[in-house]
């Protein structure tokens, strides 16, 4: 097992290649962007910065948890692990934007899409300043909730894509928009880790003193969003969302319980598939933080290095790979291959001994996400009707979003009172249960 000696003097290495993956990262963008319509440029600025500002601090949730925990912290009075109180804390996001959410839809469709924007990034800000300075878990629960409730930028920017890029580019136009999440995926950790480094630092000059300390991630993911809004108001145009004339609101809670009711139906089968894999894959990193800490020492200076690493494989998978694989052998076959790939990093993920293992290991995880979750989107949005596509592509977002909202307490309960690598090994075997659902997909959304 590395100490934490050995791991600093590899980090080493590891900041001096990073730069150039960075390098990397934006010499393949802009290849493939040279043709982008300029009005899909600007919502992939704002996608960027967005998701910059937001990973900027998840990787460094933990960290904060575990500190107001070690010094007695508690929630509604009980004496909770630290990964169960990660997991609540995480998971109070998601619950907040799943009961928020409807409303949001609806006030982009009254009011518009920028408008939404921007009240979502004025949300942020204050979340973000609340989390900069919070001095208790309840005021770090505060900052999550009311970033949750303020809803997302991901989904109305994609409503943006179909508003203003035509049917036949959308589907190339949400890919580059995924990239552009990702490269934010990849950097926001990174520019957290960095930001630590100031914490000490006096920012003003003269005899005033201005020290952040430890809110100086929050404060600069809170400049962020007061930048991206900025952009916001200057350069993106309001859309009109469209209105259904003489057609009946999608009956939603029919369509939920069909999908509960009628599991080996296709289209219940990816709705499925895509939230049990997507959830899971997203429950288990705040812990994962909490893992390589414990075996690597890891810690919150040098985490923001392995989330910028799995940013950068997600964003030149997407970029470089999906779209030839799935020419050559189909949605349906690529996202299995998917699936495996990320049944192989939950199952070796307890084994890392060594930074050489955990890139290999780590690798497997955006590779699997880059090629499962596009390709079952697109064989839902295939096996729909039109007039209900969105509908559905929404309700595989709810199923989704109630997997992640329930699986971090499970895998944080299962990592306080098993083992660290028990969670990783129960989300292999979860995800791996999705092959039976996927069996005999492709002849079934194979047109006769």
């Amino acid at each position: 097992m590395l100490t934490t000696a050995d791991v600093a003097i590899d980090l080493t290495i590891v900041r001096a290649v990073m730069p150039f993956v960075g390098l990397a990262l934006v010499i393949v963008l802009a290849r493939q962007l040279r043709h982008a319509p300029a009005n899909l440029l600007v919502l992939m600025f704002t996608a960027f910065l967005d998701m910059a500002g937001l990973f900027l601090v998840i990787p460094l949730l933990p960290f904060y948890v575990d500190k107001f925990h070690a010094s007695g912290e508690t929630l509604f009075g009980l004496d909770l692990g630290v990964g169960l109180l990660t997991g609540l804390v995480v998971t109070s996001f998601t619950a907040a934007q799943l009961l928020t959410a409807p409303l949001w839809g609806r006030f982009s469709d009254r009011f518009g899409r920028r408008a939404a924007v921007i009240v979502a990034l004025s949300a942020s800000t204050a979340a973000y300043l609340l989390f900069g300075f919070a001095d208790s878990l309840w005021m770090l629960l505060l900052s999550r909730v009311v970033q949750g409730a303020g809803g997302g930028l991901v989904g109305v920017i994609q409503a943006y894509v179909a508003d203003t890029v035509e049917p036949s580019q959308r589907a190339r136009a949400l890919g580059w928009l995924s990239a552009s999440t990702n490269l934010g995926v990849a950097l926001g950790p990174f520019i957290g880790s960095c930001a630590l480094e100031l914490k000490d630092v006096d920012l003003w000059p003269g005899e005033l003193d201005l020290v952040l300390g430890p809110a100086v991630p929050g404060v600069l993911a809170a400049a962020l969003c007061v930048v991206n809004a900025i952009f916001a108001l200057r350069y993106l145009e309001e859309t009109a969302a469209a209105q259904p004339e003489g057609r009946k609101r999608p009956p939603i809670l029919s369509a939920v319980r069909q999908v509960l009711s009628n599991p080996g139906q296709t289209t219940s089968r990816v709705i499925l598939i895509y939230a049990i894999a997507i959830g899971t894959a997203h429950a288990i990193n705040p812990l994962m933080a909490l893992f390589l800490d414990d075996r690597m020492g890891i810690d919150d200076k040098s985490i923001g290095y392995v989330f910028m690493y799995i940013g950068s494989i997600s964003v030149f998978a997407r970029v470089l790979l999906l779209g030839r694989a799935v020419d050559r052998l189909g949605e349906v076959r690529v996202s299995r291959f998917g699936i495996c790939s990320l049944v192989a990093f939950f199952l070796l993920m307890p084994f890392v001994g060594s930074l050489g293992s955990l890139a290999l290991v780590l690798a497997l995880q955006p590779i699997g996400m880059a090629l499962t979750f596009p390709c079952l989107a697109a064989l839902l949005s295939r096996l729909v009707p039109q007039a209900d596509r969105g509908m559905y592509m929404g309700l595989q977002q709810s199923f989704a979003g109630v997997v992640r909202l329930l699986a971090p307490l499970v895998y944080g309960n299962v990592f306080d009172s098993v083992s660290k690598g028990a969670p990783f090994w129960i989300a292999g075997a979860v995800v791996c249960a999705t092959l039976l659902l996927g069996a005999g997909l492709r002849r079934a959304t194979t047109p006769p």
